[in-house]
Parts: structure tokens; sequence; C-alpha cells
């Protein structure tokens, strides 16, 4: 035991990656996050789209640090952080205070002030906004069986706001869930669903390459999904999106990956923020006027060797999460970025976690997560492959849908 002790917000990969370091030093943790799991973000999408279950990528909390006896986790969400006493004040009541106070509370989805998003739409930033995306897509498919007449209402329109990542990722997903696992069960619908994808900027994946912006576009219009470039979204009603242009998309579906923002703990503690409402931090991750206190991860306003801000990469957050200034993400040398994936490698193994099965019995991801894909269209498979997975994703989509992925308070999966 140590006579230092650091309060950690937060267990994504900055926290996670922050406790590990203070673990190796003997350094008492206390690390507090509103989810008993970490989860591995970036393949998010592909939950909510069935291409994997929710267990391929969350490991419990408690099972990460089940070796490391100066952690401790405690499954709490915070409501009030004090800078100048290093304290925080949880839902349960309770204050906690410690010699180090490190805020790694991530983001959450940025609505900008769009009327009707916050209350009609779909985010994508947890385990349970994935499993709950997923289970809206079989509530739209069967009330359409039950009811053909909503088809002309607009049911089996899926409307995908963001041009980013995480929309151009979860566009192509859901076009392909779409053709693959809907005619399995729902065959008088296959021909009627249609994925739209709306963004206020010309191109896709507008921060990457011109190759990334034409390649991303292709793919998705080649999957049959509708672009909607040049154009922001008006107001979000719960049976339809308005858009800037004055036209208007009839849905029962609205996903939101427009943008993110720190969340509003961290937001509302008084500190200075830059580009997108996040955190101005030092050379060492600290705010100013208070040495003890850290923000990292996607919180953060990190600067780059160049000067220019570091992209909200998982890569980013683990690398600060060492309590040092990362330089450069990680990156895939034929794509350019880890972040350009579009579907199809998903499921042929590419760019899904290894798994293992680990001492607890339970079965969950290597702590190694994959950085990089190989080839964006992967290689060719056999029909009987294809049959194979397209039975998986056709288990997750309908048997699977609604049993959410429960663990247990000393780290094991039920």
């Amino acid at each position: 035991m140590s006579d230092t002790t650091v309060l950690i917000v937060g267990g994504g990969f900055a926290g996670v990656a922050c406790a590990q370091l203070l673990a190796k030093h003997d350094v008492d943790v206390i690390m507090l996050d509103r989810n008993n799991y970490h989860q591995f973000q970036p393949m998010l999408y592909q939950v909510a789209t069935a291409q994997l279950a929710a267990d391929d990528i969350a490991r419990p909390l408690r099972g990460i640090f089940r070796h490391d006896k100066t952690v401790e986790v405690r499954h709490t969400a915070v409501t009030s952080i004090d800078l100048d006493a290093r304290s925080v004040t949880t839902t349960l009541g309770s204050g906690l205070s410690a010699d180090y106070l490190v805020t790694a509370v991530g983001a959450e989805a940025n609505y900008f002030g769009t009327p009707g998003a916050a209350e009609h739409s779909l985010p994508l930033y947890s385990v349970n906004d994935a499993e709950r995306l997923r289970t809206r897509i079989l509530e739209v498919l069967d009330a359409t069986i039950e009811r053909p007449e909503l088809i002309e209402m607009g049911a089996l329109n899926f409307v995908i706001v963001g041009g980013g990542p995480t929309g151009v990722e979860t566009a192509g997903a859901l076009a392909e869930a779409l053709r693959d696992a809907v005619p399995e069960g729902y065959q008088s619908l296959a021909q009627s669903a249609q994925v739209h994808l709306v963004d206020h900027g010309e191109v896709l994946l507008a921060p990457f390459s011109d190759k990334a912006h034409a390649y991303a576009a292709k793919r998705l219009q080649d999957d049959g999904v509708t672009l909607h470039l040049g154009v922001g979204v008006k107001e979000v009603f719960p049976d339809r999106v308005t858009l800037s242009d004055g036209d208007t998309i009839m849905t029962h579906a609205v996903i939101w990956g427009g943008g993110e923002k720190p969340a509003d703990v961290i937001a509302a503690a008084g500190l200075p923020q830059g580009h997108g409402g996040r955190i101005e931090v030092e050379q060492d991750l600290t705010v100013a006027d208070h040495p003890q206190v850290y923000v990292l991860g996607d919180a953060a306003n990190i600067a780059g060797a160049d000067g220019k801000t570091l992209p909200q990469l998982g890569s980013v957050a683990q690398q600060s999460g060492s309590l040092d200034r990362p330089q450069h993400p990680r990156r895939d040398r034929r794509q350019g970025t880890y972040a350009v994936r579009l579907q199809r490698q998903g499921h042929h193994g590419h760019d899904r976690p290894q798994r293992r099965r680990r001492r607890d019995g339970c079965a969950s991801a290597r702590g190694r997560w994959p950085g990089s894909v190989r080839g964006l269209a992967g290689r060719p498979r056999h029909a009987a492959q294809r049959r194979t997975e397209q039975d998986r994703r056709v288990h997750r989509l309908g048997l699977g849908l609604l049993q959410q992925e429960r663990r247990d308070s000393d780290g094991r999966c039920t």
C-alpha cells in the first residue's frame, strides 16, 4: 500500500490504462464508473447491427483488476466534481476525495441544439445504446409485419445523422444487416428497407484523406445507402426528420452520430474549454491552476507534436492514460486511419477481438485489442461460410436481441 491515493472517474480506455499503470507501482486507486464494464467503443456499431455479441466487446471492470489489489472499482455515477478539494459527489450522495483526481469521463452525444434530437434519436456511446438500437430495429420490423401500411409512413427508413466514422460505419453495417439478416425472417420487407445518411459536410469522413472520402461514399452507395450531403438536420420528430434544405424523411428510427461533447459532469466543473467544448489541458495533461487534477481521453483538448488537436480515438485515450501527452494516433498504413472500417471486415475476423476462456469461466475479449484492419473488403468467403455467418447474425438480431448482458459484482459473466 502507498501513501498516495488517486481517484479515477471513468472506466474507458484512458481510465483503465491509467489505473493499470498506477497498479504496477502499487498506488492506491479508486475507480468510479456508471457501468460495471469496460467496452471497446469503436465496435459498438457491430453490436447494434448483430455482427458481434455484447460480450465480445465488453469486460467487467472488476474482472480486469481482479489481480490488482490496490485498485478498487465502484459501480456508481458522479454528479459533481470539486477541483479544489479533488473530490467528487456520487449519485448515492457520498463524497470521495484523494491526493490526485483523474477525470476520464469520455464524451456523449452532441445534438447542437437540434429540436427533438435528444428525445427522438438513438445515440451510440455504450453497450446499452447498441442493444437499444438493435432492439429498435427488431421492433420496427415486427410492427411493419403486423401493419404493412407503416411502410408508406416511412417505418423502414433508417436515418443516420453524421458522416464521421461512427455514422459511416453504422450506415454500412445497417445496410448489410438489412440485406443479409432481414430476408431470413422478413422476406416481404427486404426490398422496402432503406438507409439514409445525412451530414452537413460535402464529403464523408471529412478529417481524412480525399481517397477515404471517395471510397466511403462509393462503398455506401454500392450497399444501397442514400447520401444526403451538404444538408443538416433541422428537427427530429417521432415519425420524421426535417432537413435544412426543406426536405422531409419519414422514419421511425433516427441514429445520432452527428458529433460529441465532454460529459456534462466535467463540462460543469468550470474548467477552460477549447474546440468542441473539450477541456484545455497543460503539457502534462493537468488543468491550469490544479496540478493534481488530470483530464484524459475524449474530454481533453490534447494537441499533438505538430500543435494540432488529436482526434477522439481509443488509441489517443489509451496513450493519455499513461499520464503523458500522446503523440500520434495509431494508423493503418494502407488506408491512413484505423477508424476507417467499412463493414465486411467485421465478420471476416480481421476487425474482431480474439476470444479466449478466462480463468473465471467467462468468454471475453483479450486485453490486446485490434489496432488496424487488413483491407476494407476482406478476403472472399465460401458460400457456406457466408450462410453460417448470416445465421449467426439472424440469431443475434432475433433470439439474442432482448437478452441484456449482465455481470455480477465479482466480475463474472452471468
